[in-house]
C-alpha cells in the first residue's frame, strides 16, 4: 500500500513536457476492400510521434475511413498540426487534461483524436515502465480474431470463406448490406460451404433499411448467425428497439455508438445486445474505457474492432482488450485484410488468428524509419 502511495506521489509530481510532435502521412497500399458504403484501395493512415524533454516519445496511429466516420487522411493531417500546437510545452503525463484541451478545440474528428490519445497513453506507460495493458490494470488472456470477408460475388465470398477455413480460421465476419435478398443467399452458400463448426457473424455497415433488415435477419434464423453489426443507418436508430424485439439474430451497435453517451442511449432504449468499441470512433482509449465500463455495468458485452490500421494501432487495440474484461468478441484482423506493406517494428503478432505481444514498455511498437523516409512529414 505504501509503495502504491509512493508511486502515485512520484508520478503525480513529476512532469514530462512536450517539446514537439512529428506528423506523418502513413499510406499503406492494399488490395481493394469493399463494404456496403464504399471501397478502399489504401489504408489512409496518420502516424504521430510526441517528443518530450525526458527523451521518451509516444507513438499513435489512426486510420481514416471516410465512408464511416466522415474524416479523411487530409482532414486528420490538418487537425494533427493544430492539436500538436495545443499540447506543446505541456505535461504529457496529465492525459485527461491534454485530451480535454484537444476535445474542446473542435467537435467530432475522433479519428485523429485517437492517435493523440494513443501516443499520450504510450508515453505514460513508458514512463511507468509498464506494458500498456498493465498500466491500464489488465492481464494477458487468449485472444482470437475473426477474419472479414468483403462484399463480392456469392462465388467469390464463398471461396474466401473456404480459404480462411483451410487456413485455420474459426470465426468469419461477412460484410453485407448491398441487397437483402442476395445477402441471404450469400450467407446460405457460405454456411453450406463451411459447415456448422465455423462461427459466422455479419456486418451490414448501415446498408439496410428496416424492412430489409427484418427480412434478412428472419431469413437467416436457421443459419446460426452469432450477431449482426449495424443493420441500418444511424438515422433509423429509433427503429432499433422494434428490430431487436423481432429479430432472431442478436444486434451489435457499431456506427450508432461513438461514445459513452451513445452507449447509454443504445442500452437504455433497448436498441442493441452488444456494442462494438473502436478507438477511432471513441477518440481513443480514454473514452473507450468509459464505454466499456458503462456497458459492463449494464451487462452488455462488447467487441473490440478497428478500421484499416497497421500493427501499431492494432497493438494498442490488443492492450485495450487485455485490460477490458467485458470485451468478449475480437475483430482485430485489420492487417490481414490485404495490406501490401508492414512498416511496423515490434508490436502485436498473429499466430494464425491468435494474437500476442511482447511485454515491452508502452504500446511496444513503432514505425520503421526507412518506411517513414518516404512519407510526407510535418513537425509542430
Amino acid at each position: 500500500i505504501w509503495l502504491s502511495f509512493f508511486l502515485f506521489y512520484v508520478y503525480s509530481t513529476e512532469e514530462m513536457k512536450i517539446t514537439h510532435t512529428d506528423i506523418y502521412r502513413l499510406s499503406i497500399k492494399m488490395e481493394p476492400f469493399a463494404i456496403a458504403t464504399g471501397t478502399m484501395h489504401y489504408a489512409q493512415n496518420v502516424f504521430i510521434r510526441i517528443n518530450t524533454d525526458s527523451g521518451l516519445t509516444g507513438v499513435g496511429e489512426c486510420s481514416a475511413f471516410p465512408y464511416i466516420v466522415g474524416e479523411t487522411q487530409e482532414s486528420c493531417l490538418l487537425l494533427a498540426k493544430d492539436f500538436a500546437t495545443i499540447i506543446k510545452g505541456k505535461d504529457a503525463l496529465h492525459i485527461e487534461e491534454r485530451l480535454r484541451e484537444i476535445n474542446t478545440s473542435i467537435a467530432g474528428n475522433t479519428t485523429i483524436k485517437s492517435a493523440f490519445d494513443m501516443a499520450l497513453y504510450d508515453l505514460s506507460a513508458k514512463h511507468a515502465g509498464l506494458p500498456l495493458y498493465q498500466f491500464l490494470g489488465g492481464e494477458k488472456r487468449v485472444i482470437e480474431t475473426d477474419i472479414t470477408i468483403g462484399i463480392n460475388s456469392i462465388e467469390h465470398m464463398t471461396a474466401s470463406a473456404l480459404k480462411y477455413k483451410s487456413n485455420g480460421a474459426r470465426v468469419l465476419k461477412v460484410k453485407l448490406g448491398k441487397n437483402a435478398v442476395e445477402d441471404v443467399q450469400r450467407i446460405e452458400k457460405i454456411r453450406q460451404a463451411v459447415g456448422d463448426d465455423i462461427i459466422i457473424r455479419i456486418d451490414a455497415n448501415q446498408g439496410w433499411n428496416f424492412d430489409d433488415a427484418l427480412f434478412a435477419l428472419k431469413a437467416m434464423s436457421d443459419l446460426r448467425i452469432q450477431f449482426c453489426e449495424q443493420p441500418m443507418r444511424t438515422w433509423y436508430d429509433d427503429y432499433l428497439p422494434s428490430l431487436l424485439e423481432q429479430s432472431p439474430v442478436k444486434i451489435m451497435a457499431d456506427e450508432s455508438c461513438y461514445n459513452h453517451h451513445d452507449a447509454r442511449k443504445q442500452i437504455k432504449s433497448r436498441s442493441c445486445d452488444y456494442i462494438n468499441i473502436k478507438l477511432v470512433k471513441s477518440g481513443g482509449i480514454a473514452e473507450a474505457i468509459r464505454i466499456h465500463d458503462l456497458a459492463q455495468e449494464e451487462d452488455v458485452p462488447c467487441m473490440i474492432g478497428g478500421m484499416l490500421e497497421s500493427r501499431l494501432a492494432l497493438s494498442a487495440n490488443l492492450h485495450f482488450a487485455y485490460a477490458s474484461p467485458n470485451v468478449k468478441f475480437y475483430d482485430l484482423d485489420t492487417c490481414l485484410l490485404g495490406h501490401l506493406d508492414d512498416p511496423v517494428i515490434g508490436g502485436a503478432r498473429y499466430k494464425g488468428y491468435f494474437l500476442d505481444i511482447e511485454d515491452l514498455p508502452g504500446i511496444g511498437a513503432d514505425i520503421d524509419e526507412h518506411f517513414l523516409k518516404n512519407c510526407q512529414k510535418w513537425t509542430a
